[in-house]
C-alpha cells in the first residue's frame, strides 16, 4: 500500500511539473488511436500503421522506461532496437527491400521498357520539394530528407533520414508513412481532376511477358545494381538488397523463400520496422511547427508526383497509335503494390470490364526503381552542396 501511495505521489509530482501530461501527449495518444483505427477498420497498410499507431501511444506513456526525459539513466529498450535495426546498420530497411525484391516480377516492365518513363515522371516532386524546403529555411540535409519522404517510400525514407542525419527524423518518417497509407484516399481525386471519363475508360491489351527471356530477367538485377552502384555508390546497399531479392526470385532455386516473403516475412519485417520507427515519435519530437511544414511539403510532393505521372500518360497519347490509359501513370509512385490496386479499382468503377492491373503494377515497379535512383541523385546533390 505504501508503495502504491509513493508512486501516486511521484506521479503527481511529475504531472505538476508538466513532464508528460499535456496537450502534446494527448494529441499523440489520439493520433495513435486514429492510426490503429485506419489500420483495422479501413485496412490502410495495417502491417505498418498498426505498429506505428500502437508505438506512438507506447512511447508517450508516463512513468515507463520508454521516456528518455523521465529516466535518463535507465537502459532504453527502444533506443537499443532503433540503434541496432536502423541507426547502426540500416538492417530493417535493407531486409524489407530484400523482401520486396523477392516479390517483384520485372518481366512485364521489361516487355514495355518505356514504362520506366512513368517512374521517372512520378518522382519529379522530390526535387521540387527539396528546392522549396531550402527556400523555406531548412538545411540542405533536412530538405533532402523531406524530398525523399515525398516518394512515399517508407523504408527508403528511414534509410535516407539516417544517412542524411536530419534533425527532423520523426517528422519526416511520419510524413512518408502517413501519406503512404493514404494513397487510396488522396490519389483518386487527383486522377479524376486531371482526366476525362473518356480517358479513364481506355482499354489496354492484356499483358504477356512471354517474349522476355529468362536470361534477361536474371541479367537485369545484376545490371541495374552495377549501373546505379557506379553512378551513385551511396545507395549501393539499398539497390543491392532490392535486386538481390529479385535475382533470388528469378533463379527459382529458392522458390519457398519467395513464397515466404510474400506471405509472412515482408509483413513481419514491416511490423518490426513500424514499431521501431514509432519509438522516435515522442510528443516533443513530433508536435512542432516544422512537422506541420514537412507534412504540407510531403502532401504537395505526393500531389505533384501523381499529377506528373498522369500528365505524362496524356502527353504520350498524343504520339501513340495505341492509346495508354493515363491513370496508370499515377502508379509511378513507389507505393507498391497499393497504388496499382487503386488504379485497378478506379478502372473497374468506370468500366467493370477494364482490367489495368498488370499495366499499373509494371508502372508501380518502375516507380520503385526510379525512387531509389532519385534517392541516389539526392545524396549526390547533398554531397556536392556540402563540398562547395
Amino acid at each position: 500500500m505504501d508503495f502504491l501511495i509513493d508512486n501516486l505521489k511521484f506521479f503527481a509530482e511529475i504531472n505538476e511539473a508538466g513532464a508528460w501530461i499535456g496537450w502534446k501527449y494527448l494529441v499523440m495518444y489520439a493520433a495513435g488511436i486514429i492510426l490503429i483505427y485506419l489500420a483495422i477498420k479501413k485496412n490502410y497498410e495495417p502491417a505498418l500503421l498498426l505498429p506505428v499507431g500502437f508505438g506512438a501511444i507506447l512511447i508517450n506513456l508516463p512513468l515507463t522506461d520508454f521516456i528518455v526525459q523521465i529516466m535518463p539513466g535507465v537502459e532504453q529498450i527502444y533506443s537499443r532496437l532503433y540503434e541496432t535495426g536502423i541507426e547502426a546498420s540500416q538492417l530493417l530497411p535493407l531486409l524489407l527491400f530484400l523482401c520486396i525484391g523477392l516479390m517483384i516480377d520485372f518481366g512485364p516492365l521489361l516487355s514495355r521498357p518505356y514504362y520506366f518513363l512513368f517512374g521517372a515522371a512520378a518522382n519529379f516532386g522530390v526535387f521540387f520539394i527539396i528546392a522549396v524546403s531550402v527556400l523555406l529555411g531548412f538545411k540542405m540535409n533536412d530538405a533532402a530528407a523531406i524530398g525523399i519522404a515525398g516518394t512515399l517510400d517508407g523504408p527508403m525514407t528511414v534509410f535516407a533520414a539516417n544517412m542524411l542525419k536530419t534533425g527532423n527524423t520523426a517528422s519526416v518518417l511520419i510524413t512518408a508513412f502517413l501519406f503512404m497509407a493514404l494513397v487510396p484516399v488522396i490519389q483518386p481525386p487527383v486522377i479524376r481532376f486531371l482526366t476525362t471519363r473518356k480517358e479513364r475508360i481506355i482499354h489496354m491489351p492484356p499483358f504477356a511477358d512471354k517474349d522476355v527471356p529468362k536470361t534477361v530477367k536474371i541479367i537485369f538485377p545484376i545490371f541495374v545494381t552495377f549501373f546505379i552502384g557506379i553512378i551513385s555508390p551511396s545507395i549501393v546497399l539499398l539497390i543491392g538488397f532490392f535486386m538481390l531479392g529479385n535475382l533470388i526470385r528469378e533463379c527459382t532455386v529458392f522458390a519457398s523463400l519467395s513464397d515466404a516473403a510474400k506471405k509472412t516475412l515482408v509483413k513481419f519485417i514491416t511490423i518490426l520496422l513500424g514499431i521501431t520507427v514509432a519509438f522516435t515519435l515522442n510528443a516533443d519530437n513530433v508536435i512542432r511547427k516544422e512537422t506541420l511544414m514537412i507534412l504540407g511539403l510531403g502532401f504537395i510532393a505526393f500531389i505533384i508526383n501523381t499529377a506528373c505521372g498522369v500528365l505524362l500518360g496524356k502527353l504520350l497519347n498524343i504520339f501513340l497509335k495505341n492509346k495508354i490509359n493515363p491513370m496508370i501513370g499515377a502508379a509511378g509512385i513507389s507505393v507498391f503494390p497499393n497504388s496499382a490496386h487503386v488504379i485497378q479499382k478506379m478502372a473497374l468503377k468506370e468500366d467493370p470490364k477494364n482490367y489495368l492491373l498488370m499495366h499499373a503494377v509494371s508502372v508501380n515497379v518502375s516507380g520503385q526503381i526510379a525512387s531509389i535512383a532519385a534517392c541516389g541523385l539526392v545524396f549526390s546533390l547533398v554531397i556536392s552542396y556540402l563540398a562547395v
